[in-house]
This record gives C-alpha cells, structure tokens and sequence, in this order.
C-alpha cells in the first residue's frame, strides 16, 4: 500500500463527516472561509475545493441558507444552518454516534 493510497482513504473519511461538521458549525452565520478556518482548528482539515461545493449543494438541498453582506468592501456569501438543516441534524449526530460505537468495538 502506497502513501498516496492511504492519503486518499483518509480523505474519504473526512469527506464523510463535513456535511454533519458543516451543519454543526452553522448555528451562526459565517462565509465559507471562516468556516474552512473554523474546522480546521477544531482539527478537521477541508480543502476549499470541497467546502464550497458542499455549501451550495447544502443550500440548493435547503438545510442551509445563504446572503450576501458586504463587509470591508467585499461582498463574503455568508451561510447559515436553516430550519430543515436544524431539524436534521439531530438525526445526523445519533447516526453519528452509532457509528463512531460500532467502529469502536471493531478496532478494539
């Protein structure tokens, strides 16, 4: 097994928990690389190139919601978790924790 092998599995399983990482950070508005700053400190490394995409489709899917503000004169999108994402996020946290127990007994 090459490095470039294992770093490519390692990426698939961060690319499986954004969505729940996004929408657990999102209780408050931010644009997209306060958000990509965010995540990374709280030690979850996301590539730009990941993290936009997600957001529109999130938006498009309705759990998020999005304005544009103009700050510093920038306009920064900013994204905001939206009733739906509330709702189902809950569900996505117990999934969450079903699967974090079941993986734990299988690499104990």
């Amino acid at each position: 097994m090459t490095n470039q092998y294992a770093e490519n599995v390692a990426l698939e399983l961060r690319r499986g928990v954004i969505v729940l990482a996004a929408l657990s950070q999102l209780g408050e508005a931010q644009y997209g690389y306060s958000l990509l700053k965010s995540l990374s400190e709280l030690g979850l490394e996301v590539d730009q190139g990941t993290l936009y995409p997600l957001l529109r489709r999130l938006e498009t899917q309705g759990l998020l919601e999005s304005v544009w503000k103009i700050e510093e004169a920038r306009p920064r999108r900013y994204y905001v978790i939206s009733a739906a994402g509330k709702k189902l996020l809950p569900r996505l946290k117990n999934e969450w924790d079903s699967i974090v127990a079941v993986m734990k007994k299988m690499l104990a």
